[in-house]
């Protein structure tokens, strides 16, 4: 006969042995559904749900120092951004609602990832890379006032579900260089003061930019004050509605070739090419101004001598355009 203590032993042994099955099988479901949980944001390029969160890091082996590869891999727009060193200023200014998209790194390993939206003169960094996720699709206001960035360049572009770029540069007034090649932009409509206030810029090339789309590039130019070479050859302007100050101040475009323009259905050429000081010559055997509403002081500040040549060239032109 087995005693009572041997009794109660064996029944313990077995509570626990069921106890650990049950924790077992229950951590083993609770894996299963993290790692299909991971598998599902993993398919919609939603990682940020991981990158903070320990707990999950160790559930499905996930390193974060290994982040980096994930987002690459599952996000696809990658951006180096080169700031002028060693001075206080506000580098990026990000106020959307989808701002946790959007992730700083520095490539020199000096500093860990940032998680605020300044650089300070101390922090020495000679590059940095944004990473930005599948959701967001508006580049809106994305460098807004970033005064203090001398170099962008878009390095990874493979995604076409950007749809607003309005404001997107403005106000960049130490943007000495702006590589664009990789850009896409076909599903963009709206460009509106895109590179606005980038008056260190010497040179753009948006020979790859498709504009079908877009319906507004009012201001898209304006105040670009050093502009010397600006490449608007492949631009379609079928759709576009406004293009009020659109190169207003370029005051040092000597050339500016916009054959290809269609103005059909532009109704706002307000203040167009007004101080376009350095202006030599404007071909516009293109423009259509039967909808055009407003054409006030659309050369004003241009070059007596390009009034006069326009004025005799082109009778379309009302006489409110050539008004100071």
């Amino acid at each position: 006969m087995e005693s009572k203590d041997t009794k109660r032993k064996v029944k313990e042994q077995k509570k626990s042995k069921l106890i650990n099955s049950r924790s077992k099988l229950k951590k083993l479901r609770s894996d299963y559904f993290i790692q299909k949980c991971f598998n599902y944001i993993s398919e919609r390029k939603s990682l940020e749900i991981i990158k903070y969160n320990k707990n999950i890091q160790k559930r499905i082996n996930i390193d974060i120092n290994n982040y980096r590869n994930y987002s690459e891999k599952y996000s696809s727009i990658e951006i180096e951004i080169i700031p002028i060193k060693n001075k206080y200023c506000e580098f990026i200014n990000i106020e959307k609602k989808d701002k946790k998209y959007y992730h700083i790194y520095f490539n020199d390993n000096k500093k860990e990832e940032i998680k605020r939206t300044y650089l300070n003169k101390n922090d020495n960094i000679s590059k940095i890379t944004i990473i930005i996720d599948y959701q967001v699709t508006s580049f809106s206001k994305l460098f807004l006032n970033c005064k203090r960035v001398q170099s962008i360049c878009f390095k990874k572009f493979v995604r076409n579900n950007i749809t607003s770029m309005t404001s997107m540069f403005f106000g960049c007034s130490s943007l000495k260089e702006l590589n664009l090649n990789n850009f896409i932009t076909n599903n963009v409509t709206d460009m509106t003061y895109m590179f606005w206030g980038c008056s260190s810029l010497k040179k753009l090339n948006l020979n790859n930019f498709n504009t079908n789309n877009v319906t507004q590039m009012s201001c898209m130019f304006c105040d670009c004050s050093s502009l010397k070479e600006l490449n608007l050859s492949k631009f379609n302007t079928n759709k576009v509605a406004n293009m009020s100050n659109m190169f207003d101040e370029c005051s040092s475009l000597k050339e500016l070739n916009i054959n290809n323009f269609n103005t059909d259905n532009v109704t706002i050429m307000f203040c167009m090419f007004r101080n376009c000081s350095s202006l030599k010559e404007l071909n516009l055997n293109n423009f259509n101004t039967n909808k055009v509403t407003n054409m006030h002081h659309m050369f004003s500040g241009c070059s007596n001598k390009l009034k006069f040549e326009i004025k005799r060239k082109y009778k379309n032109f009302k006489r409110e355009a050539f008004e100071n």
